[in-house]
């Protein structure tokens, strides 16, 4: 999963933050490509153990924030993020963890964030 989401930020020449959580969303990997913005490190964090402990990729918190003030609730949730960048890795059709990227722009982040997602399907 990281190699993948690495490869695909290098092949890009994106400067990334890149986290992978196991299903708890306990940090089991991390690593801060190029010139990446030191807020990245959190976000990217951040995105990958709301997707994990949420068990819900975070575009879907974006979208459901973005389709209006009926929505709002969702910022009151502890862990909550409603930025891209934030998938689930499922093998086997079980969860077994997510990925989080951030440094880039939102179509970037989720791009990557999808390639990691994807190497192990």
């Amino acid at each position: 999963v990281a190699a993948a989401a690495v490869a695909e930020a290098r092949k890009n020449n994106w400067s990334m933050s890149i986290a992978v959580v196991g299903i708890s969303g306990d940090l089991m990997y991390f690593d801060r490509l190029g010139n990446t913005s030191f807020a990245s490190i959190d976000l990217a964090i951040h995105k990958a153990r709301a997707a994990a402990r949420f068990r819900s990729p975070t575009a879907r918190f974006a979208d459901r924030l973005a389709a209006g003030p009926a929505n709002i609730y969702l910022l009151s949730f502890d862990g909550f993020i409603a930025g891209r960048g934030g998938d689930l890795i499922v093998a086997d059709g079980k969860v077994i963890g997510a990925i989080g990227v951030s440094g880039s722009t939102a179509a970037n982040d989720e791009q990557v964030t999808r390639a990691g997602a994807n190497a192990i399907k």
